[in-house]
């Protein structure tokens, strides 16, 4: 059996703020990633694929913002994301696999840090959702 939660107000706020944090992101990224290597010494393919990555997860959001009820399993695959993301930004920086300004270094934790947030939130929003079981 699937189970199902109906999308609360609080829920589809955060689905919505992680679409336009992860599109306007993803945007900046992918178009500016030239000037993202002068300004913070990142490497401009690194951007440029995270950026065009960040865009369809966007996109996903949105539709399930736009949903009534969605899967338990929908949402954690979400979290999940979200959760890897921030894994690998800092795993970016632990390994030393690239090697930024003190900038550069600002801005890729920043973004985990965000990315982490909402994944938390997603979490806190589906354990107070009511689950249908269908």
């Amino acid at each position: 059996m699937t189970e199902f939660v109906r999308i609360s107000p609080f829920l589809r706020w955060i689905l919505l703020a992680d679409a336009a944090t992860s599109g306007a992101i993803g945007l900046l990224m992918m178009f500016g990633s030239g000037l993202l290597e002068q300004l913070l010494e990142l490497p401009p393919s690194l951007t440029r694929t995270a950026g065009i990555s960040l865009l369809p997860f966007a996109a996903f959001l949105v539709y399930l913002a736009a949903r009534q009820y969605l899967s338990s399993s929908a949402l954690w695959l979400v979290i999940v994301i979200n959760v890897l993301w921030t894994l690998g930004s800092i795993l970016l920086l632990i390994e030393e696999a690239i090697e930024p300004n003190g900038l550069g270094y600002a801005f890729v934790l920043f973004q985990a840090v965000g990315v982490a947030i909402f994944a938390v939130l997603e979490y806190v929003a589906l354990r107070k959702s009511a689950v249908t079981v269908q």
